[in-house]
């Protein structure tokens, strides 16, 4: 059976990153597992239009667990959570919170991983980059404990958490690039020249310039947006319904852009690239 887990920072990570790839594997019978490492419980109330501002005001932590319930079964996968406090995002030179995600040693942090990996036995982790996709302490302690268990899981070492397992290949999510939305910004200029959202869609392109980065393997998600956008919205003291980042008109991302991209950084069966599965190469056997 295909095995895959996707390791995230918060909830609502898993649903703008890679959602849609999770859904159609699952719809493919491989067996999904997304990992959060903290509980978002830092969080601020990102959506203006949000209404359950006493829940959130005197529960966030359990807030976002049900949002992220409800994420979960929109995908069909099934979900953990590795149990660390959100660092939060503080000003630029002040500390994060004290024994938060992204202070705990990464040999501590990364050994709950390692047991899940071993445990789960997947052929591929989906992770972010060493910049976190973007500089959020906990993104990029994400991907140093995916990096750091994927080694340890493989090894002789910490017999106590299981035995030993080698993931086949690692993946960094690619999502964000600025060829992706010149790419919608031509599709509208084309189709409908008069759209409110293209001024708005420029200014997305000029802010995201420059922004490019490798992509190895290319998932046609096209037959799983539903899923993703019920997801996404899901998480709904994070995303407004029709956040414009977001949500694109389906009928435009078939055109223009339906796949999610990713990274191949690390794999054990050799590489034949451009991918369009991230299992390719992978004996299921």
């Amino acid at each position: 059976m295909r095995r895959l887990l996707s390791v995230h920072a918060h909830p609502d990570d898993e649903s703008s990153k890679g959602a849609g790839t999770v859904a159609r594997y699952v719809a493919e019978g491989a067996q999904v597992t997304i990992v959060s490492c903290t509980g978002g419980e830092s969080g601020d109330i990102l959506n203006e239009g949000f209404l359950d501002t006493v829940h959130a005001a005197r529960d966030m932590a359990g807030l976002r667990r049900v949002e992220m319930r409800t994420a979960q079964q929109a995908l069909g996968a099934d979900h953990v959570w590795l149990g660390y406090l959100d660092s939060g995002l503080p000003p630029e030179g002040e500390a994060v919170r004290p024994l938060s995600f992204a202070t705990i040693p990464i040999e501590v942090s990364g050994r709950p991983l390692v047991r899940l990996i071993r445990r789960l036995r997947p052929q591929v982790l989906l992770t972010y980059d060493e910049r976190g996709g973007y500089p959020h302490p906990d993104h990029i302690r994400c991907h140093e404990i995916s990096m750091w268990a994927v080694e340890h899981a493989a090894s002789d070492e910490s017999p106590e958490l299981g035995e030993p397992w080698s993931v086949s290949k690692v993946y960094y999510d690619r999502m964000t690039s600025s060829d992706r939305v010149q790419a919608f910004l031509a599709d509208y200029e084309t189709h409908d020249p008069d759209s409110e959202r293209i001024p708005r869609i420029r200014e997305m392109a000029e802010w995201m310039a420059g922004r490019t980065p490798r992509v190895t393997t290319r998932i046609d998600v096209s037959e799983h947006l539903d899923q993703r956008d019920a997801a996404l919205r899901a998480h709904s003291s994070q995303v407004a319904p029709d956040a414009p980042f977001f949500f694109w008109p389906h009928e435009v991302v078939r055109r223009a852009w339906p796949t999610e991209d990713f990274e191949l950084v690390r794999s054990t069966v050799g590489e034949q690239l451009p991918e369009t599965d991230l299992f390719a190469g992978i004996d299921e056997g």
